[in-house]
C-alpha cells in the first residue's frame, strides 16, 4: 500500500509561483517514478510532469514545459512541482500520483496510486 498526500496549493495572482509538494509513504519510493496530474472544473484530468526513480529523466506537457519544474528529494520521500509563471488556465485540482516501473509517463492509466489533491487558483 501506498500514501500520497499533496500539499502546498492555494491562491496565487497571475505571474505568481506556487511549489507543490507530495508525501510519498509505504513502499521503497526511490525505485518508482512520480507524476503530477490535473483537472480542471469540468475537465478531464491531464498529465502535468513526471520524474523518473533517480530523478534524471523528467517529461513535461507541452501547456507547462518551462514554466514548471518536477524534482524529487528521496531521502525525504517527497517530491516536488514548482510553479512559475502561473496563468489562469493553470487553475485546478494537482494530483501525484506513483507508477510502480521507474521511468516517467504521461499517462493515467499507468499509475497505480493517487493522492486526493491539492486545489490550485490563480487569479487574473
Amino acid at each position: 500500500q501506498v500514501q500520497l498526500v499533496e500539499s502546498g496549493g492555494g491562491l496565487v495572482q497571475a505571474g505568481g509561483s506556487l511549489r507543490l509538494s507530495c508525501a510519498v509513504s509505504g513502499r521503497t519510493f526511490s525505485s518508482y517514478a512520480v507524476g503530477w496530474f490535473r483537472q480542471a472544473p469540468g475537465k478531464e484530468r491531464e498529465f502535468a510532469a513526471a520524474i523518473s526513480w533517480n530523478g534524471r529523466n523528467t517529461l513535461y506537457a507541452d501547456s507547462v514545459k518551462g514554466r514548471f519544474t518536477i524534482s524529487r528529494d528521496n531521502a525525504k520521500n517527497t517530491v516536488y512541482l514548482q510553479m512559475n509563471s502561473l496563468k489562469p488556465e493553470d487553475t485546478a485540482v494537482y494530483y501525484c500520483a506513483v507508477d510502480f516501473r521507474s521511468n516517467p509517463s504521461g499517462l493515467s492509466y499507468e499509475y497505480h496510486y493517487w493522492g486526493q489533491g491539492t486545489q490550485v487558483t490563480v487569479s487574473s
